[in-house]
Order: C-alpha cells, then sequence, then structure tokens
C-alpha cells in the first residue's frame, strides 16, 4: 500500500484497551443515541454515523429496496445493504439454488439445492442486523410490484428485463442499478432519475483556515495564515466568521471562490467593504449538486464510462458490446458460453460484430478487440467470489447513494476485468488449493477463501486474533451475531465459514502476533506457509508481519480501509517492494502551547481534554502504585530529563497526600475545585499576563491569528455542560481510588451548595510561555530544593501501601464509565473558554477516541481485490506487471492501479542484490563444530572478498575494527552463539534455527559496500 494516497497511519481501524468500570451513569448524561433512527441498531449506527452522517443516515431509513438475483453476486449486495441499515430489504429470485451456486452464495448449503435461492437466504441474511426487515419475493417483477421500492438492482437479468425494468424505474422516480458478474470479468449500471441532489460530493470535513489579510478590490484578494495551506480549489464556496473590520463578510451567503495560491483566494468584489482590520475564519460550504442520469435504453446507445484502470483506457468500450453480445448468446443458447471453447468463442466474436455495427454514436468502437472477447467468452461462465465482492461492494455503496444523495453516484457505466488472473496456459485459473495461509482475522476474507475452495484439500488456512466479539464489530464483521457478542473472534469466525464451505480446513487461534509469540510462530511455522495476508488494525504490526514474510520469503497481501478508502499491496517475494520499504510522513502533532494556552479549533480542545484525563486519572495512579511497590522508582525518576522528575514526584505527592479522598464527597470538592481551576482561575491568570489589549514587540495585537483570546467561566449548578463535568470528573476520582461511585443529580448539587472554593488572585511573576521553545528551556531547569522537600514529605513506600489505587484506561465504547462523559465536558467547556464551537458526543467520540471508521461495502470491494492477487500467487505468476496495488475512494468515485514497485536494486562488485537476498551461513561445520568469529570474518574475506569492520546482532555490537584489543583477543576464538548470548544477556530459545547478523563492510579498495545481512543457520 506504499504508494497510495492513503496513509499507512490511516490504513487501520482503531482499536483501545478494554477496562470495566465501577459506576453506572444517569440517563441525562447519555444523549448520542437519543436519536437513533428506529431500524438500526446502536452499534451498527454509531459506526456508520462516521462516515454517512446523521441526515444521510436518517434517508437511509426510508428507503425500501428490492434485490433481485440472489445468486454470489446479489447476496453480497443484499448483505452490505443490510448491514448498512436501510427501511427494508426484499430479495428475489424464480430460480432454485444449483450446484455451481455454492462456488459464491455463501449463504446456501448442499441440503438446499433445488430450493429457491430467495428464500433459503432470507433467514440467515435477516440475522445480519434484526432492524432492518428482509423478505423474500418469488413472483415475477410486474411494475406494480416494482412501485413499493425507492430502490430497484437487477443481477442475473436478461438485457431484455433489464430494459423494461430501466423504462419504468425511470418514468416513476426509482433509482435503479443493474449489476452482473461474468468470470473475471463485471458490470455495473446506475441510473437515479432526471435530477438527482448530491449533498456531499466527496464525504470530506470542511476545510478551515485562518485569515491574515483582506484586499479591497473588484475580487478580494484573501491571504491566509502561513501555518498551513488553505486547500481549497477554484469553484469551492466558502463563508466568513469573526473577520474585524470588513465586517460586510460575517455570515454573508457562501461565496464562491479562485484560487491563486496555496495561501491566498480571490472573492467577490470588497471594492465598497470596510477596511479590513484582522482576524476572521474562512470556512468551505458544502454545496448541493444535481446530477442527471440517462435511462438504460438512452444509455446503452451513449454511454459515460467510469474508468477503473488508466492502463485498460479502450477496455469499457469492449465490454459494452462485449457484455451485449453475450446477453445475445445467452437468449439464444439459453446458456453462457462454455469455459474454454473454442467455437463458441468464435460465436460469441460474430455476435459481437454484428452488435457493433448496429452501434453508432460513442458506443460504436472503430475496431473490436477479438482477444477480449474470447477471453470473455471463456470465461463467462465462471462465478467467482472475489470479482462478486469487488462490483458487490460497489453496487451496495451506489445503493446507499441512491438513498441518501451522500457521496458522488458512478456516472454511468463501470466495467472491470482481472484478466491478469489468469495463468499463461490459460486452462484454468485455480486448481485445487493445497496452500497454508496464515491471516490475522478478517471476516470477509475468510469468506472468500472458502467459496474460493482455498485450502479444501491438504492445505490449510491459519487465523488469529486475540479479541473477542463485541457489538460495535456487528456491522461490518458479518460473520458475527449478537449472540457471538463476547465470543473469541477467531474461533467464531473459524466455524461460520466451515459452515459455509465443510471442506476448508481451518484452525483459530487466540494469540498477538509480535516478538513475543515468536516461539508459536517460529521458523516451522513460517517456513510451512505459502503465504500470509493481513487485517491488521495497526502500522506496527503490520511492518512487524512485513519483516517477517521478507525474512522467510513469504508472499504478503496487505490492505486497510478508512471509511470509502481502501487500498491494496502485493509483496511478492524477489519481485516487489515490501510495506516497510516506503514511510508516510510523521503525523503533525499540535504545539504544547496550543494545547496549554492557545487553543483554535475544537481538535486542540478534545486533545487537551484526553491529556487532562490521562494527567488526571491514570498516570497519577500509575506513578504512586510503581512508589509504593519499586524500590528504584524513586532512583530511575530523578534521573529523569529536564522538569519531569519535578513533575512526576509532584503528581504522586498529590495523589497520596494533598489532593487524597476518603468519601465520595470528597471527590465531589476535589471536581468542583479543579473546574474552578481549569475554566475560571487560570484563564485569569492567562488574561492578567497577556490583557486583551495587549501588543507584541512589533505593534500588532497578541491576541490575533491563531491566538483566541479567551473569557473565564461562572460556575453554576444550573449548567447541564458544568453538572455533566463534574458528575463525570466525581465519579472517575472515585474509581481511580477505589471510592463508591454516585450518579444521583440530585444530591450533587445539594452536595456542591455546601462546598468552600478558594478566592483567587493573579499573580505577577507566573510566567506562561508563549512558544513550545520557551517552554523547552524552562524545563532545562529544576527546583532543586522543592525536589528534596518532595523527596522528605512524601509517605513512605510502606505507610503509602495501604492507599487503593486504580489508575484508568479510556476506553470510549462504554456509554456506562464516565470517559466519554468526561472528555466531553472538559473539552466543551474550553472551546466554551475560548469561543470554539463545541462538538457533541459523537464527533468528540470521534477524534478524542482516534477512530477510523470501518463500513462493509468498503471491506468487501477491497477483499475482492486481495483475492485476485491471491489467485496469481497460488498459480505462481513471476511477472511484476501480473500484479496490481490498488487504492479506492468509493464516495468520489476514484480508483487507481498500478503495477508494484520493484523491488529497489543495491550492488557490490558486479552482484546486484534486493531486500529479499542474504547471505547464507552455516554455522555448524561438517566436524560438527560450530563456526567462530574469526573463521566467521575469514569465511567473508575469503568466499566474499568482503572486509567486515562491524557485526551487530539487534541492537547487539558483536565485533567492529575499533574493539579493544583484550576484547577482541577474548572474542575471537568463541563460537558466534556464545558471543551473541554473552553480548545480549539472553539465552538462545529451542525455537530459534537461525540468527539475522548485520553487516558493515569494505571491498578490496577499502571503501565501505552496502551487503544484505547474514542468516546464520544454527539447527
Amino acid at each position: 500500500m506504499s504508494s497510495s494516497p492513503l496513509s499507512k497511519k490511516r490504513r487501520v481501524s482503531g482499536s483501545e484497551t478494554k477496562t470495566g468500570s465501577h459506576c453506572s451513569s444517569s440517563n441525562s448524561v447519555r444523549t448520542e443515541l437519543s436519536h437513533t433512527p428506529a431500524n438500526v441498531g446502536s452499534s451498527q449506527y454509531v459506526s456508520l454515523r462516521y462516515v454517512l452522517g446523521h441526515d444521510a443516515m436518517k434517508r437511509m431509513q426510508s428507503s425500501n429496496v428490492l434485490i433481485s438475483g440472489l445468486r454470489g453476486l446479489g447476496v453480497e449486495i443484499a448483505k452490505n445493504v443490510i448491514l448498512g441499515g436501510v427501511k427494508s430489504v426484499t430479495l428475489h429470485d424464480q430460480g432454485v439454488a444449483e450446484w455451481y451456486d455454492l462456488s459464491s452464495q455463501f449463504y446456501l448449503r448442499e441440503e438446499d439445492l433445488g430450493k429457491n435461492r430467495a428464500e433459503v437466504s432470507q433467514l440467515r441474511l435477516a440475522e445480519l442486523n434484526s432492524y432492518v426487515p428482509v423478505t423474500s419475493f418469488t413472483g415475477a417483477l410486474t411494475n406494480e410490484s416494482l412501485t413499493k421500492f425507492q430502490v430497484v438492482v437487477l443481477t442475473n437479468s436478461s438485457l431484455d428485463e433489464q430494459m423494461r425494468v430501466s423504462d419504468f424505474c425511470h418514468s416513476n422516480g426509482i433509482k435503479l442499478i443493474v449489476a452482473d458478474t461474468r468470470g473475471l470479468f463485471g458490470q455495473l449500471f446506475c441510473d437515479f432519475g432526471e435530477e438527482m441532489t448530491v449533498f456531499d460530493i466527496n464525504g470530506e470535513q470542511p476545510l478551515s483556515a485562518m485569515i491574515s489579510m483582506i484586499t479591497k478590490d473588484s475580487a478580494g484578494v484573501v491571504t491566509c495564515l502561513d501555518e498551513a495551506r488553505h486547500g481549497f480549489e477554484s469553484g469551492d464556496f466558502v463563508t466568513f466568521k469573526e473577520v474585524q473590520g470588513m465586517t460586510e463578510l460575517n455570515g454573508c451567503d457562501p461565496i464562491e471562490i479562485k484560487t491563486l495560491g496555496p495561501y491566498t483566494f480571490s472573492i467577490c468584489n470588497t471594492s465598497s467593504f470596510s477596511d479590513y482590520v484582522r482576524g476572521g475564519i474562512v470556512t468551505q460550504v458544502k454545496m448541493p449538486k444535481t446530477v442527471a442520469f440517462k435511462s438504460l435504453s438512452s444509455s446503452m446507445a451513449e454511454p459515460e464510462f467510469m474508468l477503473t484502470d488508466f492502463a485498460k483506457f479502450d477496455r469499457p468500450g469492449q465490454l459494452h458490446v462485449g457484455f451485449q453480445a453475450l446477453h445475445a448468446f445467452e437468449k439464444k443458447h439459453s446458456r453462457l458460453p462454455k469455459p474454454w471453447s473454442q467455437s463458441d468463442a468464435d460465436e460469441l466474436v460474430t455476435l459481437a460484430e454484428e452488435v457493433n455495427a448496429a452501434q453508432s454514436g460513442s458506443a460504436k468502437q472503430e475496431q473490436l478487440d477479438q482477444a477480449i472477447i474470447k477471453k470473455l467468452s471463456c470465461v463467462a461462465a465462471g462465478d467467482l467470489a472475489p470479482i462478486n465482492a469487488f462490483i458487490g461492494g460497489l453496487a451496495a455503496q451506489e445503493v446507499m447513494k441512491a438513498c441518501t444523495g451522500k457521496f458522488m453516484p458512478i456516472m454511468q457505466w463501470l466495467y472491470f476485468d482481472a484478466l491478469e488472473c489468469l495463468s499463461d496456459a490459460e486452462d484454468a485459473i485455480l486448481t485445487e488449493e493445497e496452500n497454508n495461509l496464515f491471516i490475522s482475522i478478517g471476516c470477509e476474507l475468510l469468506k472468500n477463501f472458502a467459496m474460493m475452495g482455498l485450502a479444501s484439500g491438504e492445505g490449510e488456512v491459519i487465523v488469529t486474533d486475540m479479541d473477542t466479539i463485541e457489538k460495535s464489530n456487528l456491522n461490518r464483521q458479518f460473520l458475527f451475531r449478537p449472540w457471538d457478542v463476547t465470543k473469541m473472534k477467531s474461533e467464531t469466525a473459524a466455524a461460520a465459514v466451515k459452515q459455509m464451505n465443510p471442506s476448508i480446513r481451518i484452525t483459530g487461534h487466540q494469540n498477538r502476533v509480535g516478538p513475543d509469540t515468536e516461539k508459536i510462530y517460529d521458523d516451522d511455522f513460517f517456513e510451512s506457509l505459502d503465504g500470509v495476508t493481513n487485517a491488521l488494525d495497526n502500522v506496527d504490526a503490520r511492518m512487524y508481519m512485513d519483516r517477517r514474510c521478507v525474512y522467510y520469503c513469504k508472499p504478503l497481501l496487505e490492505s486497510g480501509t478508512l471509511g470509502t478508502k481502501g487500498n491494496v499491496q502485493v509483496v511478492i517475494p524477489f519481485l516487489t517492494e515490501s510495506y516497510s520499504s516506503s514511510q508516510d510522513p510523521p503525523e503533525k502533532s499540535i504545539p504544547i502551547c496550543t494545547l496549554k494556552n492557545f487553543p483554535n479549533a475544537i481538535e486542540h480542545t478534545l486533545q487537551w481534554a484526553r491529556d487532562e484525563f490521562e494527567g488526571l486519572f491514570k498516570q497519577p495512579a500509575e506513578n504512586a502504585l510503581q512508589y509504593m511497590t519499586d524500590p528504584k522508582f524513586m532512583e530511575r525518576t530523578l534521573k529523569l530529563p529536564g522538569a519531569q522528575p519535578l513533575e512526576v514526584l509532584e503528581a504522586v505527592y498529590k495523589s497520596l497526600v494533598t489532593d487524597y479522598p476518603h468519601s465520595w464527597e470528597d471527590c465531589v470538592v476535589w471536581a468542583r475545585n479543579h473546574w474552578q481551576c481549569q475554566y475560571n482561575n487560570n484563564i485569569r491568570q492567562l488574561l492578567h499576563n497577556f490583557p486583551p489589549d495587549q501588543l507584541t514587540s512589533s505593534g500588532a495585537p497578541f491576541w490575533s491569528g491563531p491566538k483566541r483570546c479567551p473569557h473565564p467561566l461562572e460556575f453554576s449548578t444550573n449548567n447541564d455542560l458544568h453538572m455533566d463535568y463534574i458528575m463525570a470528573a466525581a465519579n472517575l476520582f472515585a474509581q481511580s481510588y477505589g471510592l463508591p461511585c454516585s450518579t444521583e443529580r440530585s444530591d450533587l448539587t445539594k452536595l456542591l451548595q455546601d462546598v468552600k472554593v478558594p478566592e483567587f488572585t493573579p499573580k505577577s511573576g507566573v510566567k506562561i510561555h508563549v512558544s513550545d521553545q520557551e517552554l523547552q528551556s524552562a524545563n532545562a531547569s529544576i527546583d532543586d530544593s522543592r525536589l528534596e522537600e518532595l523527596k522528605t514529605r512524601l509517605p513512605s513506600a510502606e505507610a503509602a501501601s495501604q492507599f487503593k489505587l486504580c489508575p484508568i484506561e479510556f476506553e470510549k465504547d462504554d456509554e456506562t464509565n464516565f470517559h466519554m462523559d468526561f472528555i466531553v465536558a472538559a473539552s466543551n467547556l474550553r472551546a466554551e473558554n475560548y469561543d470554539i464551537p463545541p462538538a457533541d458526543r459523537h464527533k468528540s467520540k470521534l477524534i478524542a477516541g482516534k477512530i477510523i471508521p470501518a463500513i462493509a461495502t468498503t471491506t468487501a470491494a477491497v477483499v475482492g481485490l486481495v483475492c485476485l492477487e491471491l489467485l496469481k500467487i497460488v498459480q505462481g505468476h513471476k511477472k511484476l506487471e501480473s500484479y496490481k496495488n490498488g487504492f479506492m475512494n468509493l464516495a468520489l468515485p476514484f480508483f487507481a492501479f498500478s503495477e508494484p514497485i520493484a523491488a529497489p536494486k543495491h550492488k557490490y562488485y558486479e552482484i546486484d542484490w534486493t531486500l529479499w537476498d542474504r547471505f547464507e551461513v552455516k554455522g555448524i561445520q561438517p566436524n560438527g563444530e560450530e563456526m567462530t568469529l574469526r573463521q566467521f570474518l575469514d569465511y567473508f574475506k575469503n568466499e566474499h572478498k568482503l572486509e567486515i569492520t562491524m557485526l551487530s546482532q539487534g541492537v547487539s555490537m558483536l565485533y567492529s575494527f575499533f574493539m579493544p584489543a583484550a576484547k577482541l583477543k577474548e572474542r575471537l576464538d568463541l563460537p558466534m552463539t556464545e558471543i551473541v548470548t554473552k553480548v545480549s544477556k539472553k539465552k538462545l530459545g529451542k525455537h530459534v534455527k537461525a540468527l539475522v547478523f548485520e553487516l558493515c563492510c569494505n571491498d578490496e579498495t577499502e571503501e565501505d559496500v552496502e551487503v544484505p545481512y547474514v542468516r546464520y543457520t544454527i539447527r
């Protein structure tokens, strides 16, 4: 996934550590799900709402969807649409389950053969989402029956039926999607009517920028602060607020802009406006866009194509004719062309020529590509799960667009093929599978493996995941059901796919993959594998697995999704670069001084609230527990750099002495005083140091640009937000000390009336740092006298051991633990201090919880692409151009496929090498003794003409040219493994068959040369 626009940090699905809670919360604090649509379960709704938004979800709940054709493609679309949460889904099919349906229709079983596909599938699909009624319909699709639906999806239907249904739907305002797959080919057509409003064309958050200047001109020029590029494009619409001087712009109707550069753009005529003074925020406005669609018959004659692969520019036109020829063939023979039948292929070419001759305009091809039409004929009878997954994911996303007006629809035809999957022999795509595959759990992957017949012979699929199933998994991990919540994911998923294909050999593990499980996933384990597919949720785990695959020379299929974006990277031994070959730029962090004193966006106040949570309820308790239980805690703390020793010991002293509560009442007093400190006293001190009219040394207003002038808040028990904060903070404080909690709002109000809050007067001489550089230089010096005082005043570890302390791990998904209550209240109070618009619980959870939203449609489509690459690996494709890395954004929609980047070549002497190469050295010699360091150095000098100047294993330096003579003499005649254990101070596990050594070498001209690492085999 290295070169795709989707960065590695975002190729993930967020997860947090779980922790229990002592308390339940009162209903008055819970507001997030109060407007949940009636037909969407809370867990499904929350996840989808991150991607679609509240308004789109409401529009979706009023849509009844018909899905016609319940073979592999139809069931894939139905699964995704039901998980999405529409009002109702009706499954239509007049056919019965046949033997070949079992290759892709994952809800059909052998015992269902001869039964109606829609009726059999209905019960299993209905289990996916209890809030979406799912019914089956086995009659003919009459005009009357179509009128009940807002969206109709046709799969596995004849061209005549498509035309008839299209004409009726187009003239009656019913949105239509036609989807079809034929072997390695897929087709999608959308008709959403003469006039459709798209409310949000790309799904991205509106951009915002701070203004430094606006000119008075016939086209006023707006200059933004040069902290970051504005990101706007010509044609965007924007609004203004907080502009001082040129106030005519504040609250005006959206204005269309023209970008002039990364920091400037022009707007309307401002020549008659007041003079600009300072400040202002410009925000992008999402403007609705009206799009028009042609009916199927009109669009067939004048097609508009959505390109999926820029390397196949002319392919859509060829397939547009080819699919029509297929319909003609099927109508004539009541069957599809036979696989790899030369006579059927020739006949299809003849029919395609006739179809093309009857075309005019853009539908007519100058010349038909007979080879493509013949390939279409040869594979059309196939029903491949990965192609169904890809087209089915896209089609289901189009259903959601049709229901909601969210994201740009496909205009209007999309054709896709994966002909690269064909082996050179062209006689089969896939033979019986005897492959061993290792995956971190991915429900979509497992379903496709089962349908593809993977590991149905001698092979095995090994799936590992240490997590249990949670409610929030149910909206996209379709193998799980509500009654599976709390069960192990890997075991449940393995059992579910065994139902789909009883022949699959699959084993579920519950292990995290990493250095601590290398005794389990050892040399023998990895050497037995044929490949690895990742469905991991963090970059570190991906990079670890990538390193293992490179070391053992195993193919790796890497993929990830973020909302409607997804990508696939193929890592093939000796051909491509690896996942770790490219790095994303580091994520931009928020300056500490911005967080502490000068926030200007809700992201700043939410990060501040998260830091507050850690600094109040987690770190102090952790430090105090370490102080009580670790004899070396003080020694370690005093060695910390800068002001850290003082900060840590101050926190321990507060935890054990000044702030230590003995009752719920004490916790309320603490919360009330902390509120006063953060939202009143500290703000007054800040304004004492920097008054609202303060000027900088250059004469500019101090409170301008990104610095928003704050105001203190006055506490009131009548203010719900103030009370939310006290309730959450007091309960969390009580939890961290193991004290009983309370959720009674009325009792809290009474207690607060008796709390005496000390008077505060801002002090002169208090230093407030304006920049992070100032802060760092201030932190370099510490108050030694205060440090000594704390060391003497802290209670002894023995005396403190009686205290009950419980560090609280942040958990965003538990609605009763007060964690998100605290974050939302703390952030919005601080936002109020600085006049920043607040965020609701939903948005706060998304940002503070660092949630990477995942939806079923994108996951299905991405996994379809992954499994197409797997087909190539299984067949042993050796050409780089056979493989495809892919990136997609279903919201735009946009697709980009590219040849993987070849592994970069390095050279020493005349020998080329890549990251896949290594020196293989057998540590045990023919005489049964192990190689010594002297023999190792000589081996490289004699065999490879390389003089080793430095030799290391992991972080241990085993040899260097500058090593003291005595140490060198001691090591030269020791066996290599003895040196490793001596230097690393770790024993080698019995599971270790080989060690990795890194070399620095000189060639014969004494020039430094880059060389591969050494795999030193010891067993």
